[in-house]
C-alpha cells in the first residue's frame, strides 16, 4: 500500500491491520553475547535504509537483535542493555511481523503474542513498512514511572527509546542488516490496532531487515 493511500485511509479512519499468518507465541533461542564487530567499525557503518527484502530474519538473529535492543545484561540486578530514568524500564518493545504483534519479555527472553493481526502497514505511512520482515515498536508505559515527575515522563521515555534504537542501529551495522527509525504514523489508528491502554504511549517505530538487493547471508 503506498503512502497516499495510507494517508487517505487514515483520514477516513479506515487504516486497518491485515489478518495475521499463523499467530502464536514465539520461543527464542538464547542470545549470543560474545564476539561481533568492533564498536568503532559498527559506528562507521551505521546508516539508515528504506528498501528491504521481505525475507524473515532467522530465529537466532532475531533473538540476538531483541537482546541487543532491550535484553537483560546484568541478571543479578535485572539491568538492561539500554538505560532508563531511575531504572523505570518503562519502554516496552513490541515486534510487528506477519505472524502478529508481539511484546518482547526481557526476563523470559521470549515474544508474547499481543494482537493476532499483521499491523505492519499501520506502523507508518511509508510504503516499505508493509512488507519489511519486522517493525519494532517502542511504547512507553507511564504507569512504571511513578518515581519520575509527571512533566518529565514523556521526555525520559523518548530518551530511553532512543538509546534502544541506537542499540539496534549498531547491531544491524555489525550484522549486515538495514534499519531506519521512524515517527511518521497515524497515532490513533496505530494505538487502536495495538489495543493500547490510556497510560501507554506510542513513541517510535524502527524497521529492520536485509537491505533490498543485498544478498549477504
Amino acid at each position: 500500500m503506498n503512502t497516499l493511500t495510507k494517508l487517505a485511509l487514515g483520514l477516513m479512519g479506515q487504516l486497518k491491520p491485515r489478518p495475521a499468518v499463523d499467530a502464536a507465541a514465539i520461543e527464542l533461542p538464547p542470545p549470543r553475547r560474545g564476539g561481533g564487530m568492533a564498536l568503532m567499525e559498527a559506528l562507521q557503518r551505521r546508516a539508515s535504509a528504506r528498501e528491504f527484502e521481505p525475507a524473515a530474519l532467522g530465529e537466532q538473529l532475531l533473538s540476538d537483535l531483541l537482546w541487543a535492543a532491550a535484553g537483560i545484561n546484568r541478571p543479578e540486578a535485572g539491568g538492561r542493555t539500554a538505560p532508563s530514568a531511575m531504572n523505570s524500564q518503562e519502554v516496552q518493545l513490541h515486534v510487528a511481523m506477519p505472524q502478529g504483534l508481539f511484546r518482547y519479555e526481557p526476563a523470559a527472553h521470549a515474544l508474547q503474542l499481543r494482537v493476532s493481526s499483521d499491523v505492519r502497514r499501520v506502523t507508518g505511512y511509508q510504503d516499505f513498512v508493509d512488507s519489511a520482515p519486522l517493525d519494532l515498536v517502542y511504547v512507553a508505559d507511564h504507569g512504571r514511572m511513578q518515581l519520575v515527575p509527571a512533566a518529565q515522563r514523556e521526555r525520559y521515555a523518548f530518551a530511553a527509546a532512543g538509546a534502544m534504537a541506537q542499540n539496534v542501529y549498531l547491531f544491524c551495522a555489525a550484522h549486515g542488516l538495514g534499519t531506519v527509525i521512524r515517527a511518521w504514523f497515524d497515532q490513533h489508528a496505530f494505538a487502536q490496532a495495538m489495543g493500547l491502554e490510556a497510560d501507554q504511549q506510542l513513541l517510535l517505530c524502527q524497521t529492520v531487515g536485509q537491505v533490498k538487493g543485498d544478498r549477504q547471508p
